[in-house]
């Protein structure tokens, strides 16, 4: 019954245009901020989809490294009972530090980062080679796959240029003076076998050689390296094997999950996606202060309607009620709008691809993500922005004194 008052009044004429045109004005408000809400929260989550991507093609599931200093030890005993924890498809060795990368008159200090076999199959840059071929070569012929903003500041074709490229590595340890440039610093010389394209904060950094060159170049025991990095076979249960090869390898060992890895970049992400939507949130707020126009003129508008209902028997909360659910009506009506509109716009962008996007990205337009959560969330942000905006006019309109005249 308080639903059918709703309707009757929301539909009908009134005697002051003002409250028609006040209602729609607000209707229009929710559907645009509803609307606006939506895209940008799937914006985002597009966005973290796209980073999470390039990120995953380069950091693994779960990498193992040391808690202090920049090497561990870890015995072919405990790899082998690493690789029988459950839920682990495979592991590579690497070992990784900064080096001087010399070519043909051309430097730039770089991170070699030496691999084993199994990397290309637990990493994602063998499938992101832009030129040439993921090869690697041994300790006797080193070969070298270069991100391709290396190769562009070098100048190095990386799959045509015949010169070797000279790679100089800081050793450090028991018997090494650091001021001994003779003995502290390394040179060795490597082919450039193809080039990676991923992302620049990959392209422009690292540089892959195979493992045991690396291990030679900086003076390392056949049992040390820098990282295990780890696939599992179902990346949800990355937390659960972290804890298995965290009980298994001791305090002295970090094991990370990929969004421990990065975890100031993805934090930072998702805090930027809640800020975005506390200030929109403000654009539905603002649209409520309408809605309290509205309800309110409709109120002065009803005065008559509210005597005859309270002298048929009706009381305060039966009055409250009609008036919140005429309020409830325009934020459904305009949140259903903006729903439908923002599922318009997700699509065209994705189909159309409307809006570009600026940058060096594997994709030129922003990417979207409707999360079903994110319609919920800005749904229950509507009715309860719409609860508190009508509440006001309803109690107004409520407690409004019962007049009998004769």
């Amino acid at each position: 019954m308080n639903f059918l008052f709703t309707w009757r009044y929301f539909k009908a004429k009134k005697s002051t245009n003002a409250v028609n045109i006040i209602s729609w004005v607000s209707i229009s408000a929710i559907t645009l901020g509803t609307a606006s809400l939506i895209v940008v929260l799937s914006v985002f989550n597009g966005l973290e989809q796209l980073v999470q991507s390039l990120y995953s093609a380069f950091y693994t599931d779960i990498r193992i490294s040391a808690v202090n200093g920049k090497f561990i030890s870890v015995s072919n005993d405990k790899l082998y009972q690493l690789k029988l924890l459950k839920g682990i498809s495979a592991y590579s060795l690497t070992i990784e530090d900064k080096a001087l990368l010399q070519y043909n008159g051309n430097q730039q200090i770089v991170v070699l980062k030496g691999v084993d076999s199994n990397y290309r199959n637990i990493s994602g840059i063998s499938q992101n080679i832009s030129k040439g071929s993921f090869e690697l070569g041994d300790a006797v012929h080193p070969a070298a796959v270069f991100g391709s903003g290396v190769a562009s500041m070098l100048n190095l074709e990386s799959d045509r240029s015949i010169l070797p490229v000279l790679a100089y590595v800081f050793r450090s340890g028991p018997g090494i003076n650091p001021a001994d440039l003779n003995s502290s610093v390394h040179a060795e010389e490597m082919i450039s076998s193809g080039s990676f394209k991923i992302q620049q904060d990959f392209d422009n950094k690292y540089v892959l050689t195979n493992l045991h060159f690396m291990q030679g170049m900086l003076g390392l025991d056949s049992n040390q390296y820098s990282a295990v990095e780890i696939q599992c076979g179902i990346a949800s249960k990355a937390n659960e094997i972290k804890k298995q090869a965290q009980a298994l390898l001791g305090p002295g060992y970090k094991v990370q999950t990929r969004y421990e890895q990065n975890q100031t970049l993805f934090s930072v992400m998702r805090m930027e996606k809640w800020v975005i939507y506390a200030v929109l949130t403000l654009i539905l707020i603002v649209a409520a202060f309408n809605m309290v126009g509205a309800l309110t003129m409709l109120v002065l508008e009803k005065k008559k309607d509210i005597q005859v209902l309270k002298a048929m028997g009706a009381n305060d909360l039966y009055i409250q009620r009609i008036f919140l659910n005429e309020g409830l009506l325009l934020a459904i009506l305009g949140g259903a709008g903006g729903i439908l509109l923002a599922l318009i716009a997700c699509w065209l962008q994705v189909k159309f691809k409307l809006v570009p996007l600026q940058g060096n990205f594997l994709i030129d337009y922003y990417p979207v993500k409707i999360i079903p959560g994110d319609l919920l969330l800005v749904g229950g942000t509507i009715l309860i922005v719409a609860l508190l905006a009508s509440w006001l006019p309803s109690r107004k309109a409520a407690m409004q004194a019962f007049e009998l005249k004769t």
